[in-house]
């Protein structure tokens, strides 16, 4: 089964605690803290496999967690950092932030990878907080929650050339007659129901990836048909090999199918009509194909490269391959078009996000929340004095204390944050 786009769940792994421990050894009275600090949660990461060709393992699994980091001991030890969950995927993935729509990553060479959520930093122990004015501490912290998205990863197959027209055109038939590729071939619409990819090896011993897409008809950029979910394949091939059934069987004008396909491929994207492309009028063997050819050659406005072929005779299918590869070679090997970019970096000015935010639940109580905040109050030790403390501090240093009484808070009011509540006090 071919898949090519999926959403998935992935939470990489929180980090270990730090704690509270103190020197006990003989001879050593006053030995001092010696809490070690929790290891770093595992991040997820994904790694090309250029062995893979689709989204398969991910069709089923759609949850990802990575490890937790070690929490800290005694002797001052630190925890053991976790090991990264490394997912393998195939070469053209693209991966995005599902709520914010943020391109995470565009995974396209052998063995590259992507950081996608990032593991949570281990808690300090108490040997951290030790100063000249409390030498003793019975503060830590607890780990950093790992970073948690909702993803969606998408495939763009990579392939040299790609082959674009209409349904029962004869593009697999053309594939399996020039490689070893072997796709379903019928004499109806919409046989090819996902991409083949095939190797080709021409006569002179060059060789170029071949991708058979799905037949396109009109409307397929709005999600008419079959091709619209598969016209991102296009977007990474270097050549685009047009096939017209230039002898009408399907009682068509060619002429009209070449400027159909053409505006499909525009409006999905534009830029995609400036790659080079090849057009290989086939089914020459069948009457009427010749007069049609030269009526179709004095419609078309711009010079394309015209090769006749018949996929039952072979015939011109050698003079196709060898122009295919030429206008490759042409083109540099790690020539990108979707990544073209000025490689430069524009800083912008980003207004920081508010550390937290306040609102009223319906039994009057106020909620505190906030990206920084709820990070705050989840390395927070609860089970410490100490930490207690320290956590009501940074309260009150964040400014959250003023801003409950601009919002009306009164003595033994209750405040929620997250799970927690506790009562406002003057």
């Amino acid at each position: 089964m071919f898949v090519d786009q999926v959403k998935v769940y992935v939470k990489a792994g929180d980090g270990g605690n730090g704690i509270v421990a103190f020197r006990r050894e003989i001879y050593v009275p006053m030995g001092g803290p010696a809490g070690g600090d929790g290891g770093d949660g595992g991040d997820v990461i994904f790694e090309v496999d250029e062995g893979l060709n689709t989204l398969m393992d991910f069709r089923y699994q759609k949850h990802f967690k990575a490890k937790r980091g070690e929490n800290g001991m005694g002797k001052g030890m630190h925890g053991r950092n976790a090991e990264p969950l490394v997912l393998s995927v195939p070469p053209g993935t693209t991966v995005r932030d599902v709520n914010t729509g943020e391109v995470l990553a565009d995974l396209i060479e052998h063995k590259q990878r992507a950081v996608i959520a990032k593991g949570g930093r281990g808690g300090r122990g108490n040997i951290r907080f030790a100063s000249a004015r409390n030498p003793a501490p019975e503060i830590s912290e607890n780990g950093e929650p790992g970073i948690e998205r909702d993803i969606q990863i998408e495939l763009k197959l990579i392939a040299d050339v790609g082959l674009v027209g209409f349904p029962s055109v004869g593009k697999s038939t053309l594939l399996s007659t020039v490689s070893a590729a072997r796709p379903k071939i019928a004499d109806y619409h919409f046989t090819t129901l996902q991409p083949n990819l095939g190797v080709v090896d021409t006569a002179d011993q060059r060789s170029f990836v071949l991708a058979d897409l799905p037949g396109l008809i009109e409307g397929a950029h709005e999600g008419v048909g079959l091709g619209h979910q598969f016209l991102r394949h296009v977007e990474r091939t270097r050549v685009i090999l047009h096939v017209i059934d230039m002898a009408a069987t399907e009682g068509r004008d060619p002429y009209e199918d070449f400027i159909t396909i053409n505006k499909e491929l525009e409006q999905y994207d534009p830029t995609l009509l400036e790659r080079p492309m090849i057009i290989a009028a086939n089914k020459m063997d069948l009457p009427e194909a010749e007069e049609q050819l030269a009526f179709f050659k004095e419609q078309l406005d711009e010079d394309y490269p015209i090769f006749p072929i018949s996929t039952v005779t072979k015939e011109g299918i050698r003079d196709l391959l060898f122009a295919v590869a030429n206008k490759l070679d042409e083109i540099p090997k790690n020539y990108k078009p979707v990544e073209e970019q000025e490689d430069r970096v524009v800083y912008r000015f980003e207004k920081e996000d508010k550390a937290f935010s306040i609102t009223r639940d319906p039994d009057g109580a106020y909620v505190l929340y906030g990206e920084k905040i709820e990070k705050l109050f989840k390395m927070t030790d609860f089970s410490r004095d100490e930490s207690v403390q320290r956590f009501s501090r940074q309260l009150r240093g964040m400014g959250v204390d003023n801003a409950l009484r601009e919002r009306g808070a009164k003595d033994g009011d209750t405040v929620r944050l997250l799970d927690y509540e506790f009562e406002f006090m003057e």
